[in-house]
């Protein structure tokens, strides 16, 4: 008797623990419905307006649903952006890569360019406050024809459309500049001094840990109480996330 009891009780605990089915209702005129995830696969079934659909799976950004009347098929996360949800309010759908991405706080890179047209390396270290705001240690090397310098730097960045796979930032902070004459120079001294700087930049997210990133940067080393210097700055490079 006790084991009948516990397996009439297993289908309706298991049927509690079923997952919720999220219906969606189409408002674009139709809803093209493909036979695998991709643009590859050919459309075979069409959802009107009005008509309303089941989520079932996710495969990146491909959706599979199944319409009121039993048929099946994948949609693009293009597609279901302007679907309403049962409560009658639009259902966000972020990039799969970007809903990963906002999920991780750590990053570093590295990146290649000019510094005042010599060649300049430079390496960065973020973490993100929040979605929007984010603190940023660099580090940089300049190797120029008559001297070398050396520089760091730390930055408060606000990127306000994070969830954008183009996504522009912009930057500002303080730091120290270091500069070191070649030894065949006569009479050339070090050059120690107090830098802020100011940039501009755009991340393109590639995938939820890769990113490619390319600033613009403005330089001001305060070489002393009545003298300072200004450098500008491109560089592109790579970053990841963990």
């Amino acid at each position: 008797m006790l084991t009948l009891a516990l397996a009439a009780a297993l289908p309706v605990h298991a049927a509690d623990e079923a997952p919720p089915v999220e219906r969606l209702q189409v408002t674009d005129p139709y809803l093209e419905m493909r036979t695998g995830p991709g643009r590859g696969y050919p459309i075979h079934h069409v959802a009107a307006r009005a008509e309303w659909v089941e989520i079932q799976l996710r495969y990146t950004d491909w959706y599979k649903v199944r319409t009121e009347n039993g048929k099946e098929g994948w949609v693009h996360r293009r597609q279901l952006v302007s679907t309403l949800t049962e409560a009658g309010v639009a259902r966000s759908f972020r990039d799969i890569a970007f809903d990963d991405f906002l999920q991780r706080r750590a990053e570093f890179g590295a990146a290649w360019g000019h510094f005042k047209s010599e060649p300049m390396l430079k390496f960065w270290a973020g973490y993100k406050l929040s979605e929007a705001i984010g603190i940023e240690a660099t580090l940089g090397q300049v190797q120029g024809v008559f001297s070398g310098t050396n520089f760091w730097h730390v930055n408060l960045q606000l990127e306000p459309f994070s969830d954008q796979r183009i996504s522009p930032f912009f930057a500002a902070g303080v730091g120290n500049f270091r500069n070191i004459p070649n030894l065949s120079l006569v009479a050339a001294t070090p050059t120690d001094a107090k830098l802020a700087n100011a940039s501009i930049g755009v991340r393109y997210y590639l995938t939820e840990r890769f990113v490619l990133r390319a600033d613009y940067s403005i330089y001001t080393a305060f070489l002393n109480d009545v003298r300072s210097g200004e450098y500008r700055a491109l560089t592109g490079g790579l970053s990841f996330f963990f």
